[in-house]
């Protein structure tokens, strides 16, 4: 190789690496990485509570009308209000760790947050897994997620406490939570009396009568085998009435392994610790029929 083919390749790998380097301007340049990934060691989210809505004064991060990822528009709501939608949850990680969201605020996967393509931000949503029943609460602070029909990005954190995080992706509800300047608050446009537990999804089709009370639910199930062996663990832990409810729902029938029903809030709050102590740590709390 002659001396000016040498300095044609330096200068070439030189430019490579200029072109390497040179940042994005369009915010969606942290969804090019390559592959995203779980932090280090495990992470225990049983004692992780759920993000509290409030009310927060609108701002102007992030949330202009309509924006372009990719070559593709989007557009902004006018309002969260009455927002439920169903579709596909990924969630993100290390790679993203540190990262600016799009409204400005630091994204850390081991809280309880989310990204959204159209939902104003921030704002709170209920998120529940269909194929497991269970629920969280998280804010929403952050864009995306661009790749295909995807409706929700989780932090690594919520997507572990919903049970997907070693599948990558899973079938949810989103439902937006309002609240207003006075605290009340309203979930998919509906009253919702209390954001700090989270409420299966099927509550909102359940038009059913009878008398209403309050359950520790430890999973929810399409089968009844893994229902029935999850009770049958939970009878040896504690003494208190439990049993598996079969109901049916929009998104098909589900087995139910519910502790209870208690009188008071307080009481089922004792009993969700004394659960959790002995291993079941993703249990819910919520109002059912009895």
């Amino acid at each position: 190789m002659t001396k000016f083919q040498v300095v044609l390749l330096m200068l070439g790998i030189l430019s490579l690496a200029g072109c390497a380097s040179s940042p994005e301007p369009d915010h969606s340049s942290r969804y090019t990485l390559s592959q995203d990934r779980a932090p280090a060691g495990s992470f225990d989210v049983s004692g992780l509570a759920d993000a509290k809505p409030r009310y927060e004064e609108p701002r102007r991060a992030g949330n202009m009308s309509t924006y372009q990822v990719w070559g593709k528009e989007y557009r902004v709501l006018d309002s969260n209000d009455g927002y439920v939608q169903r579709g596909t949850a990924s969630w993100y990680g290390e790679k993203f760790h540190g990262h600016k969201t799009s409204n400005g605020e630091v994204f850390d996967m081991y809280k309880m947050s989310a990204a959204h393509k159209s939902l104003r931000i921030p704002g709170y949503a209920r998120v529940t897994n269909l194929d497991n029943g269970r629920s969280v609460v998280v804010r929403v602070n952050d864009r995306g997620p661009f790749h295909g029909d995807r409706l929700i990005d989780l932090s690594y954190a919520a997507a572990k406490k919903l049970g997907y995080h070693g599948r990558g992706t899973a079938r949810v509800e989103v439902a937006a939570i309002t609240v207003k300047p006075d605290g009340s608050m309203t979930l998919a446009g509906r009253p919702f009396p209390d954001a700090g537990a989270p409420v299966a999804t099927e509550r909102l089709a359940d038009q059913g009568s009878g008398n209403r009370s309050l359950f520790v639910q430890l999973g929810s199930f399409s089968q009844r085998n893994p229902a029935e062996a999850l009770l049958d663990r939970a009878r040896r832990a504690v003494e208190n009435p439990m049993r598996v409810r079969e109901v049916e729902t929009a998104s098909g029938r589900f087995h139910r392994v519910q502790v209870g029903p208690f009188r008071d809030e307080n009481e089922a709050l004792r009993a969700q610790n004394l659960l959790e102590n002995h291993g079941f740590g993703q249990s819910i709390l919520l109002t059912d029929t009895h």
